[in-house]
């Protein structure tokens, strides 16, 4: 089925019980047991079925399985929070004394857990000074567990050559791990070019409303553990954690998010909420619909931006010229997402009168709403980054990120205009 049918209905089919064709939400803790020996093989993984909704519920695995679906993956484990499914993906692979290889443009909470968290835990960071493929290549060593990339980079813009990046990786034996937050599965799958594991904050285009925290973990099935058991033990060798099981032997393809759920998950428990899965639901559906509008109107905003006399740059792969159109053009069909960043003439002192100006468009943190939202990321975002680090991420001190919203594009550029005008 294609994208826009899955978004509707993968994952559910209608309630036996009830006939009911809306998701179910599951508001349980616990399941019962239907005898000790039950109990004992569902603990053991013998059997399919629900334990705890720390690890499991119903309504969760249809999440699971809707976004497993779109984005062409054998399994998914939905959390919390996008910070959590960034966090745990790391967790599920590395150990104290092992170490990833990142692109430098990242979100801020990314940066700051790469940069600042995991280091503490002894597991080391390689920040690439870009984020080209020889550039993550010169880090790579014995110890080096992932690589990991944002599709589409936030708030920088950048489109990664996943391809190559993934050739890469794959030639050393090394998984990628890619944050497909900003492009979404309607407009890009990276696991088609390569990836082993893609992660969301579902929080953003997938919700889309702006009401729902969530992140996923979506396992893409093809990176072989057991070829590769010297650099990843925890899938070929008996599990201390959870009953001494050996993953790549009980799951297969999906070894890699089963341990997610069963370690990382079971025992520091950054649940979602069936309730929050239900929510992010009903946003999946619309998914495919709203990205084209998203990605029509940053188009024309970027435009108009691109022409208007006091703006100095404009930087959205969407436009002819741009650094990252050609791989806009092979990744996302020309269409990369609604994110885009500019700079005004006047430089820091304009663009905060800019911002302040704005009455249409929202003054917020987050991205991926209907609603048009603009951000000042060298002050919010990426605040607790020092000025050197900002630049190495992609943030400029004048800088104005913009995720367009569905409105009708005459409204948002009116208000884009007026608030150039008070900018002086």
């Amino acid at each position: 089925m294609r994208d826009e049918t899955l978004a509707i209905h993968a994952g559910y089919t209608t309630d036996p019980t009830t006939k009911a064709v809306a998701t179910p939400i599951y508001q349980t803790v616990a399941y019962e047991f239907d005898s000790a020996q039950h109990g004992a093989d569902l603990f053991n993984l013998a059997v399919p079925g629900n334990i705890y909704s720390r690890i499991m519920n119903p309504t969760n695995g249809m999440l699971e399985e809707r976004v497993a679906q779109l984005e062409g993956g054998v399994a998914a484990l939905a959390l919390s929070a996008g910070s959590a499914a960034v966090h745990y993906s790391i967790l599920n692979i590395a150990r104290a004394g092992d170490n990833i290889v990142t692109v430098p443009q990242l979100y801020g909470g990314t940066y700051t857990l790469f940069a600042h968290m995991l280091p503490e835990l002894g597991i080391e960071v390689r920040f690439a000074k870009d984020d080209s493929p020889a550039s993550l290549e010169q880090l790579i060593d014995d110890r080096t567990k992932a690589v990991f990339c944002e599709s589409i980079g936030n708030p920088a813009g950048n489109i990664v050559d996943l391809e190559a990046i993934a050739t890469m990786a794959h030639r050393h034996g090394v998984i990628l791990i890619v944050d497909n937050t900003v492009a979404t599965p309607a407009l890009l799958k990276p696991i088609q070019y390569g990836a082993d594991i893609v992660v969301h904050s579902l929080t953003k285009y997938m919700g889309g409303h702006g009401t729902t925290l969530g992140g996923i973990v979506v396992d893409g099935g093809k990176f072989d553990w057991v070829a590769n058991k010297d650099r990843y033990p925890m899938f070929t060798t008996p599990e201390p954690a959870y009953h001494g099981v050996v993953y790549a032997e009980a799951f297969g393809p999906a070894a890699y998010v089963a341990r997610v759920r069963t370690v990382a998950l079971r025992n520091t428990g950054s649940a979602l909420s069936p309730m929050n899965a239900f929510l992010l639901m009903q946003g999946i559906e619309t998914l495919p619909l709203r990205m084209e509008r998203h990605c029509d109107n940053a188009l024309a905003v970027a435009q108009h931006l691109k022409q208007h006399p006091k703006v100095d740059w404009v930087s959205y792969a969407g436009l002819p010229g741009d650094r990252y159109h050609e791989l806009a053009q092979r990744y996302t069909g020309g269409r990369p997402s609604s994110l885009l960043t500019f700079g005004l003439k006047g430089g820091f002192e304009a663009g905060v009168k800019f911002y302040d100006a704005l009455g249409l468009i929202k003054r917020l943190v987050n991205i991926g709403d209907a609603k048009t939202l603009a951000c000042h990321p060298a002050s919010t975002t990426h605040r607790q980054l020092s000025e050197a680090e900002q630049v190495a991420v992609g943030v400029r001190p004048e800088m104005i990120r913009i995720c367009v919203g569905i409105e009708h594009i005459d409204d948002i550029v009116a208000d884009i205009d007026q608030a150039l005008e008070a900018a002086g």
